[in-house]
C-alpha cells in the first residue's frame, strides 16, 4: 500500500503524550517521517530513550523527550512551557497517554476512582488548556484526543476506563465549541482492539483472536499504525473543516 505525505505538517511542532511505546510510540514516528518538529512526553524512560536513538538513526530527525507524570498537573504544564522554549509554539497536541488496566466494580474505591481518571481524561483537558494560548496567537492549530470503542460495545470490567473513555467524547464536543473561534480544532479518535505489545502480552489468545474473525467487517488485525494514519490526516492543513467529531478505526467493529 501506498501511503499519504502531508506537506503541511513538514517543521510543524507536533506534541504526543504517551508517547514511548504502543500507538504513541506509532504516532510519534509518523510525524517524524513526515518531517515534523516532535516532542513527545512520557513516564517511562528507558523505552523512550530507545524510541529517541531508534528514530535519529531511521530518519536522521530524532524527536525531543520529557520524562512526565501526565496526572501530575503542574508537571505537566512545566513540560509543555519547556517544549514550547526549545522548539516552538505546539500546533498539534495528541492526547494519546492512557492505561486499560482491568479492575473490578467491586473493588473500585474512592481514590481508585480519582486516579483513573487522572490518567485518563483530566490530563487531556489540561494540555489543551495549556497549548490554547500558543495556538490561538499562530492562528490556528489541531487537538487529538484519545478515547475508545469499549464505551461504544458498553464492555464491563474496567468501568472507570469506559467512563472515562465516555467522557472524552463530551469534552471533545465542549472544546470543539470553546477553542472554534481561534480557529484551533479538537476530535477525537476511537480506537478498536489495536494489537500493542501490551494487548499481545496480556490479552490476546487463540480464544480471543477468533472475536476478531467474528465481529470486525475486515478481517485483519488492527495495528498501531492504523490509528496513525488517521491521526496524520487530523493534524494536517486537509481536514481544515472538521471539528469536534469523533473517528472510529475498529476495522468496522462496532
Amino acid at each position: 500500500m501506498r501511503y499519504a505525505s502531508y506537506p503541511s505538517l513538514k517543521n510543524t511542532v507536533v506534541l504526543v503524550t504517551g508517547g514511548g511505546a504502543g500507538i504513541g510510540a506509532s504516532i510519534v514516528e509518523h510525524f517524524i517521517a513526515q518531517g515534523s518538529k516532535v516532542a513527545f512526553i512520557d513516564i517511562a524512560s528507558k523505552e523512550s530513550m530507545a524510541l529517541v536513538t531508534m528514530l535519529a538513526d531511521k530518519y536522521g530527525n530524532a524527536p525531543s523527550f520529557i520524562q512526565c507524570d501526565v496526572t501530575d498537573n503542574e508537571a505537566l504544564e512545566d513540560a509543555i512551557a519547556e517544549i514550547h522554549s526549545s522548539l516552538g509554539t505546539v500546533q498539534v497536541l495528541v492526547n494519546n497517554a492512557g492505561n486499560d488496566e482491568r479492575h473490578d466494580f467491586q473493588d473500585v474505591s474512592s481514590d481508585y476512582w480519582d486516579q483513573r481518571m487522572d490518567v485518563l481524561v483530566k490530563h487531556q483537558f489540561f494540555s489543551a488548556k495549556a497549548v490554547y494560548k500558543g495556538m490561538r496567537q499562530m492562528g490556528g492549530g489541531s487537538i487529538i484526543n484519545f478515547s475508545s470503542t469499549t464505551w461504544l460495545m458498553g464492555e464491563g470490567g474496567y468501568v472507570c476506563y469506559t467512563t472515562a473513555k465516555a467522557a472524552i467524547y463530551g469534552m471533545t464536543r465542549s472544546l470543539a465549541r470553546d477553542f472554534g473561534p481561534a480557529n484551533i480544532r479538537v476530535n477525537t479518535i476511537l480506537p478498536g482492539w489495536v494489537m500493542t505489545e501490551r494487548q499481545l502480552a496480556l490479552w490476546v489468545t487463540p480464544e480471543s483472536e477468533s472475536e476478531i474473525e467474528k465481529n470486525q467487517a475486515l478481517k485483519k488485525k488492527l495495528y498501531p499504525d492504523d490509528i496513525s494514519r488517521m491521526v496524520l490526516f487530523l493534524a494536517a492543513d486537509d481536514s481544515a473543516m472538521t471539528t469536534g467529531q469523533s473517528f472510529v478505526v475498529d476495522g468496522g467493529w462496532v
